[in-house]
């Protein structure tokens, strides 16, 4: 499902972009209910809210996502943001990865997000993401970027990636192409979270939630902002890879076996090793426009 919110305040705007998808319709229904709590919370101050809901069994063609509808979608967030917006993009879906062919990718792959259509339009591809959304982005103007897919690590080709260990300490990795490329933004701030790295695939499952299946980044985000372990960037990552570790041993054979063999379809891949006893393995990743302190910058968005 595909659906765009503004939410106006007194002295700031909060635009948001939500695509949510998956060849499963149950398995992200939790999902968008949370997040929608989540993006409209009580601030105590009157709000107008314009949303429209989009899903894949719509039969208006303007209201599916399909790779037209999703780019201009992209564009539409950014066009004409001032200093003091904050944007955010969701993506529940599916990823992939393909061949890079100009030099630009540290591991020699682009990371892509697969539209409704993508087997006869073809995929997203990272460079685009980020020519249409980070590129533009203005001083003064924030973007956080929600990626729930497989092959997300960098798929905002964004800069800087945070390799974070198991124990929370963290270095970051300058991911800037050789080329000089730019791929950062026009004074803006930029920061991706995102489902796994790029050589991994995001599950959707039962084992998180008790409930329903759901995309796991997605139900670890919502849970760690709940329950006060997002105070800052890195013990939002910290919290997420800790919740997705510790259901290891039940995730597998639920729903992420979907979204992990599509994965391996597309891009040719294996189901090897692995997250609990299916064989599949993620770690949510922190990328961002320029590095900084992730235990001192509070999580805002």
């Amino acid at each position: 499902m595909k659906s765009w919110h503004i939410v106006t305040k007194t002295h700031w705007t909060t635009f948001t972009l939500a695509v949510w998808q998956n060849w499963d319709h149950q398995s992200n229904k939790f999902g968008r209910q949370k997040l929608k709590n989540f993006y409209f919370p009580n601030f105590g101050i009157t709000c107008g809210i314009k949303q429209s809901g989009f899903n894949e069994e719509e039969t208006d063609p303007f209201k599916i996502p399909t790779k037209h509808n999703m780019r201009m979608a992209l564009y539409w967030l950014v066009q004409g943001c001032q200093p003091g917006d904050s944007l955010v993009f969701h993506y529940s879906g599916h990823g992939s990865r393909q061949r890079n062919y100009n030099g630009d990718e540290v591991d020699g792959y682009d990371e892509t997000l697969c539209p409704l259509d993508f087997e006869t339009q073809g995929m997203i591809v990272d460079d685009e993401i980020n020519t249409s959304i980070v590129k533009p982005l203005p001083l003064g103007v924030k973007l956080h970027a929600i990626i729930d897919a497989c092959h997300s690590g960098t798929v905002l080709d964004l800069p800087f990636l945070c390799r974070m260990s198991r124990n929370g300490q963290y270095v970051w990795e300058d991911h800037r192409p050789r080329s000089g490329i730019w791929k950062g933004t026009n004074g803006g701030e930029v920061i991706s979270i995102s489902g796994c790295d790029d050589d991994q695939t995001s599950a959707d499952t039962s084992a998180l939630s008790k409930i329903t299946s759901t995309g796991a980044m997605t139900f670890c985000f919502i849970q760690a902002i709940e329950h006060g372990n997002a105070s800052t960037y890195g013990a939002l990552l910290s919290s997420m890879r800790n919740a997705i570790r510790s259901a290891k041993s039940d995730m597998g054979a639920g729903g992420g076996a979907v979204t992990s063999l599509l994965s391996m379809l597309l891009t040719g891949g294996s189901l090897t090793g692995g997250l609990g006893g299916g064989g599949f393995s993620q770690e949510p990743q922190l990328t961002a426009c320029e590095p900084f302190d992730v235990y001192a910058k509070p999580f805002s968005l």
